[in-house]
């Protein structure tokens, strides 16, 4: 199951999300943890020390190795360096596995051991001074949309994402690759907005979507949600002093987390699962290769000096029958 966090700047998303794959490691489930947020905070937030999660292998510096590897002996991608950030798998394409090693886990993955259970951590990195002016983000979470897109994941297994703040992650496609978003929203106007925005967005493309009332201290704050975010609200997470602990660097033993925050987590989880059984692949596929498209024609052929619309394989579909290339 592929599930993203969003969220404005400061509403508690890295934190949720990394409570929530604490979580998933008590299950025993194994689960690919990612920090696609410019702020790169969710190492730190799984209990590595700043020095620790700074020296983690961005994936954005080794989009060479990734583009290579993923279009294995696909003959409609003739090099890499053809290869954007939205270049959909097609026949002899290499497609990955949550539960596998590969060339690409071995350059940008890196395991943590949690109190239950451990998780393979991949992020992005951060935007740094050579970048200013001359980048943007999305040239570094285009490793992760490519990751997603040539993703074969099956029930029980997770990836989960901790997104860039705001509405950000509508520059690319990478919002419609998820089979649940999770919005953490505060019982704020300011908190409430990235949800109408998401909410507009997400609409044209089926994407399934719930609201996490974080900070929420009282009927007055979850009586706030429910009017502004009505049936998509799916559960609130009040006070903790399990996450004041953590966040001073001194996290207690997570069994230790609150019994309704426990709860909480366990719906999440409950609410991820249950969109398998709507899985549509066909769709899945068909809106990788919209956005590949229209990112093409945009910028795309005219970058790489490659008509890019020759890359989409008009006949293949995503899916976890599809099998890997010998």
């Amino acid at each position: 199951m592929k599930i993203a966090f969003v969220g404005k700047g400061g509403s508690g998303k890295t934190t949720l999300s990394s409570l929530f794959i604490r979580h998933l490691a008590t299950t025993g489930a194994p689960v690919v943890a990612i920090d696609a947020d410019i702020n790169q905070h969710l190492g730190v937030a799984l209990g590595l020390d700043e020095a620790e999660a700074a020296a983690l292998p961005a994936m954005g510096d080794r989009l060479p190795l990734i583009k290579d590897y993923l279009r294995g002996s696909n003959p409609r991608i003739t090099s890499a360096e053809t290869m954007i950030k939205t270049t959909p798998p097609g026949e002899g394409s290499r497609l990955l596995r949550v539960r596998e090693n590969n060339p690409i886990y071995d350059a940008c993955a890196r395991e943590v051991q949690l109190d239950d259970g451990a998780v393979r951590l991949m992020v992005t990195g951060p935007f740094t001074d050579a970048d200013l002016g001359v980048a943007c983000y999305h040239s570094k979470t285009g490793a992760v949309e490519l990751y997603l897109n040539h993703l074969v994941d099956g029930r029980d297994e997770y990836v989960v994402v901790d997104m860039t703040a705001g509405s950000d992650s509508f520059a690319s496609g990478m919002f419609t690759r998820f089979d649940m978003t999770f919005l953490v929203a505060e019982p704020t106007r300011k908190g409430i907005s990235v949800y109408r925005q998401y909410k507009e967005y997400a609409r044209d493309f089926g994407v399934a979507l719930r609201v996490v009332g974080n900070k929420v201290q009282g009927q007055d704050d979850l009586d706030f949600l429910r009017a502004e975010v009505g049936d998509d609200l799916l559960v609130t997470v009040g006070h903790s002093d399990w996450v004041r602990a953590m966040e001073k660097g001194r996290p207690p033993r997570f069994a230790l987390l609150e019994d309704t925050n426990r709860r909480a987590l366990r719906t999440l989880q409950d609410a991820a699962d249950a969109t398998y059984e709507q899985r549509d692949w066909q769709r899945y596929t068909q809106q990788m290769v919209h956005f590949h498209l229209k990112n093409a024609a945009s910028w795309g052929n005219e970058r790489t000096g490659a008509d890019l619309a020759a890359q989409v394989d008009p006949g293949f579909v995503l899916g976890e029958g599809v099998a890997a290339p010998a």
